[in-house]
């Protein structure tokens, strides 16, 4: 087997590792004379409050360094790859995958489809366990990690084979079944797609995965993403108004019946449902906490929270009647969250006096009108239709629309390309309703 070799990339400032010299370049060779396979071991071997490092410096010599710390305390080192390992893709051929509803020549990094359990818990990334070895399903055990995140799709066997174009796709749900008797944490998510894993196979999937609280805390319904580079793929069609009403309604219906036994609501609805069936969002409470935020589900509550305690805030903490901010801006959103966005704007505009804000649902041409997100905005799409716009003096585009720490879009295209092209001035907002309030204003 191929031995893995784990290159210390950074030293964090004021860490352990920096006070005892450990320093990028070196290579982490064993904990407590284990050697290490990947992030997993890494992970479960620093936790204890006195362990024996054996680093190798890059001129060969080695030193055994002898730690002594608090319990979960790191040490402060990043690693060249995160995982300590290779990244494991997935070899399903799902037939609702978005991924290969990309169109071609788009940067390399966008057709790669991971499946891997690291991930899974270090990132939230769900996976589908048709990746998982038994080894693997020991080693989450034997080291207690958690939550895992499952893309179930379906509990029924034979459709979920279907549905992930993989013959062992069924018996990779007995997994699940080890995880809950060994009493690890889980959250689950479904994408439905109309005619093959809604309707009875809905309430059959619910019914099944219910038998997994309350380790199984949550699981998602969100509905299939659906872009017009679907030549040659499985025929899928978009959900309507009263395909949405129910799937609310079996939602609903299991959600009291969790939450009379276990104080969880356990099944969410991503807000998708909600505005296509035109009903109005549930409250706070209804998300336990909001376990399936990066799934979609009540992302739109927890913003209009944030904004409105953001407003009463200001409103406070003011010395005088009105707030007074003389500008014009616009913001940048997709479809889905333009009403929201829009409710929140003309609020604010109310609490301030000489506030212009221009709300645009950019149409998203790119991938089709069917994505209505403001994650797959395009650079491109947004500079088509921001020219016929009014843009005021800058501009405010969601976080989300960037590649993770960089300032380019899905497509390449950039902020400074957007500030160029528009000839406005750019500002990134994040999600939060606080942030948006605050940069709006300009508020430090």
């Amino acid at each position: 087997m191929r031995k893995n070799i784990h290159i210390i990339d950074k030293v964090l400032e004021g860490s352990i590792a920096e006070e005892l010299e450990i320093e990028a370049g070196d290579q982490l060779i064993s904990i407590n004379n284990q050697e290490i396979e990947d992030i997993f071991d890494y992970q479960y071997y620093v936790e204890d409050e006195y362990i024996e490092v054996l680093i190798k410096k890059p001129d060969g010599e080695e030193w055994l360094l002898e730690i002594d710390k608090d319990p979960d305390e790191d040490l402060g080192i990043v690693f060249e790859n995160g995982l300590m390992d290779d990244y494991r893709s997935c070899h399903n051929k799902c037939i609702f995958c978005f991924i290969d509803q990309m169109p071609k020549g788009m940067r390399e990094t966008l057709y790669f489809k991971d499946d891997d359990s690291r991930l899974s818990f270090l990132q939230g990334n769900y996976i589908t366990l048709t990746n998982m070895s038994d080894k693997d399903v020991d080693r989450i055990i034997k080291y207690n990690l958690s939550p895992i995140n499952i893309s179930f799709q379906t509990t029924n066997p034979e459709l979920r084979c279907k549905m992930l174009n993989n013959r062992f796709a069924g018996q990779a749900l007995e997994k699940v079944k080890k995880f809950y008797d060994a009493g690890i944490l889980m959250n689950g998510q479904i994408v439905l797609c109309k005619g093959v894993n809604d309707g009875k196979e809905l309430e059959r999937s619910i019914r099944d995965l219910y038998e997994y609280l309350p380790y199984l805390e949550s699981v998602s319904v969100v509905p299939v993403g659906l872009s017009k580079f679907r030549e040659g793929l499985y025929p899928l069609e978009p959900f309507h108004k009263e395909d949405a009403v129910k799937v609310l309604d079996i939602i609903h219906k299991w959600q009291k019946k969790a939450y009379e036994e276990y104080e969880l609501h356990f099944i969410h609805a991503s807000d998708e449902w909600y505005l296509l069936a035109e009903q109005e969002l549930p409250g706070e409470e209804s998300y336990d906490g909001y376990l399936q935020l990066e799934n979609g589900v009540g992302m739109l509550r927890l913003f209009m929270d944030e904004f409105v305690e953001s407003l009463d805030a200001l409103k406070e903490n003011s010395h005088q009647e009105k707030l007074i901010h003389r500008e014009e801006v616009s913001i940048i959103t997709g479809k889905l969250s333009f009403s929201t966005i829009q409710e929140a704007a003309n609020r604010l505009m109310e609490e301030v006096d000489g506030l212009k804000i221009y709300v645009h649902a950019i149409r998203n041409d790119f991938f089709g009108e069917n994505i209505t997100v403001s994650g797959l905005l395009t650079g491109t799409d947004i500079m088509a239709q921001g020219k016929e716009l009014p843009l005021g003096n800058r501009m405010l585009l969601p976080e989300n629309v960037l590649r993770s720490g960089e300032r380019v879009l899905l497509d390449d295209y950039t902020v400074e390309d957007l500030e160029k092209t528009l000839q406005v001035s750019v500002d990134i907002v994040k999600s939060s309703g606080y942030d948006f309030v605050k940069t709006i204003l300009n508020h430090k």
